[in-house]
């Protein structure tokens, strides 16, 4: 699997397979966060709760296997590097509101599943959710940025050797 993964990206840039099959998997889950959204406004609660449950729970995986190590290798390690500035700076920034919108989504979805500690629920959802989902919005967005800085705007992409 890790052969397949570092093999060149099939989007045209300077990506291996796994930064460019991240990139439309999260373009997915995005869409599948306004797909909950839109269920949503069309009060359809119950399905609502299974499509976001399903985008935070992927958002998570995808987050744990192909963002957390090459965070901790090219940014915090630096292997390779030095880089630019803004490789640096685009790349945390994404990191920081990732952390917060993968906390604060699971947070929400834990209480919409009645998972959550009494202490913790809430009853009117509907900010809890706005505020998880622009966080999401956000996130995906600083990701792209973060996409076209690695493997588009600087000279040489990060790789694992």
């Amino acid at each position: 699997m890790e052969g397949i993964l570092h093999n060149p990206g099939f989007l045209g840039t300077n990506a291996n397979f796994a930064a460019d099959m991240t990139l439309v998997i999260m373009l997915l889950i995005a869409a599948l966060f306004t797909v909950g959204f839109a269920l949503a406004r069309a009060e359809k609660y119950t399905a609502h709760r299974w499509v976001q449950t399903a985008g935070a729970l992927l958002n998570l995986i995808m987050v744990l296997w192909l963002m957390v190590l090459p965070f901790r290798d090219f940014i915090v390690r630096d292997i390779g590097g030095p880089r630019p500035n803004i490789f640096y700076t685009v790349t945390t920034l994404h990191a920081v509101f990732g952390f917060s919108a993968v906390v604060f989504g699971l947070f929400v979805v834990l209480r919409g599943n009645n998972l959550m500690i009494k202490p913790l629920r809430f009853d009117n959802y509907k900010p809890y959710m706005r505020i998880a989902y622009a966080l999401y919005m956000l996130t995906t967005l600083i990701g792209i940025w973060v996409y076209v800085t690695w493997f588009v705007t600087i000279p040489v992409a990060p790789a694992y050797s």
